[in-house]
């Protein structure tokens, strides 16, 4: 195996606080039913595959296939349907959002990373969000959202992708995601993947693959 040469990070779970508490406070303050919404994340996102951009508005939101506005609507029409209350669409994901803590240590870690003279950069999967930008400029070399591109993970292109703008090879990036599937995908472009579960874990393992301390 290379050594080690560049780290790329997602956002949400990884640099933000996991993703599960942000959708519970978020429904908690909307008064949504989370059994109810995740019913409909797995109705969206078990569709198969072949006209996603219609059944899945997941994934085309993610690929920028579909505007927030109609993901919003989408959304807060089936969430209204399963509750029989209705469910304000516009804001959906803004109130959602407002309650993504960032990970300092995470994105301290990747700062530290780039001060080492190794690479780094962002792989995320948008839902049509602002993402807060300042600082990005002295934290990545490479910025990918997958709205932007009109490419998601775990797709392929995605990461062949990233590892272009990051100019080094597949097998020499080490690649963070809280996701299972996004790491499998990395793997099988020959990627290192780290499971991302908390700071520390992730950090020893960071520390461990580019043989120093970057944790601290």
């Amino acid at each position: 195996m290379s050594k080690p040469t560049a780290l790329i990070v997602d956002w949400g779970g990884v640099l933000t606080v996991d993703m599960r508490s942000v959708v519970e406070r978020w429904a908690e303050i909307d008064g949504i039913d989370l059994a109810m919404y995740s019913d409909v994340m797995r109705q969206w996102l078990g569709e198969p595959a072949g006209q996603e951009a219609l059944l899945n508005p997941v994934h085309a939101l993610e690929r920028g296939e579909m505007t927030l506005p109609d993901f919003e609507n989408k959304l807060a029409a089936a969430l209204s349907e399963r509750s029989g209350t209705p469910i304000a669409a516009e804001g959906l994901m803004k109130r959602m959002f407002e309650h993504f803590g960032h990970a300092h240590d995470m994105s301290a870690l990747v700062r530290r990373t780039r001060a080492a003279g190794f690479r780094t950069a962002l792989c995320s999967n948008s839902w049509g969000n602002d993402y807060p930008r300042d600082g990005w400029n002295d934290m990545f070399d490479a910025i990918v959202i997958s709205g932007e591109v009109g490419m998601r993970k775990p797709e392929r292109a995605i990461f062949e992708y990233t590892v272009d703008l990051v100019g080094v090879p597949a097998d020499q990036c080490v690649f963070v995601d809280d996701m299972p599937h996004n790491v499998a995908a990395a793997v099988d472009l020959g990627m290192i993947g780290i499971r991302h579960v908390n700071y520390e874990a992730t950090a020893a393992e960071i520390d461990a693959l580019f043989g120093m301390t970057l944790s601290s």
